[in-house]
């Protein structure tokens, strides 16, 4: 089986598995999608949703973040980890997102990436969920791992493996595809003990092929 041809085998397997795909970030607008996942770099998505909605009743536009007292922002966010980085970026992000972009977030993956603290990961997010784009690879941790081990990729880097899924994935599929990956790598394809026995994908992993355990 070709790459090609056990890729689009994952997308439709995982479709059926999961019919419904969104992001697991609560948020309304595309400027919370852009502060809640600058927030959920190493922390989880439960914990930024928990911390979010004080922020974001507090703080509703680029403009309210941009000219408030970043130790606010600091304090409200404490719990995620990394909050004076991740502050700082978050105002930063905001000064920008206003004074040059009359506050809408930019959609394209060079501007989105020269904001502070937005990486190709965040971007292609933005870039799928909030505008639609097709093509879009979000490579986060649970993408980059199933890939390894469905045989798609051969490289732990994110973006290698972002180009690299782009030649692969149907571009109106991909950023779905990316959601079900991660519902997928918590469910089943869990990191360190992984249900293999009862895995949607066993059947083209070439992990298993690897190990000599049957795909049957």
């Amino acid at each position: 089986m070709t790459k090609k041809a056990k890729a689009l085998a994952a997308v439709e397997a995982l479709k059926k598995k999961y019919p419904d795909s969104f992001c697991s970030l609560d948020y309304k607008n595309p400027l919370q999608l852009l502060i809640a996942t600058r927030l959920s770099a190493q922390c989880t998505d439960a914990r930024v949703n928990l911390v979010t909605p004080e922020l974001f009743a507090k703080y509703k536009t680029a403009e309210d973040f941009a000219r408030t007292d970043v130790a606010d922002i600091e304090r409200i966010i404490h719990s995620c980890g990394f909050f004076r980085a991740k502050a700082k970026d978050i105002k930063g992000m905001c000064e920008i997102i206003y004074e040059k972009y009359d506050s809408r977030v930019p959609d394209t993956l060079e501007e989105l990436t020269a904001l502070p603290g937005v990486g190709r990961k965040t971007a292609n997010l933005i870039m799928g969920d909030v505008y639609g784009m097709p093509g879009a690879v979000v490579a986060d941790t649970h993408l980059i791992r199933i890939t390894n081990l469905l045989g798609l990729v051969s490289t732990k880097d994110p973006k290698k493996v972002e180009l690299e899924l782009r030649k692969l994935l149907p571009p109106d599929e991909s950023n779905n595809f990316c959601h079900r990956c991660v519902f997928f790598g918590r469910e089943i394809c869990i990191s360190g003990r992984p249900k293999c026995d009862i895995c949607e994908l066993k059947t083209i992993c070439s992990h298993r092929v690897k190990n000599g355990q049957n795909s049957e």
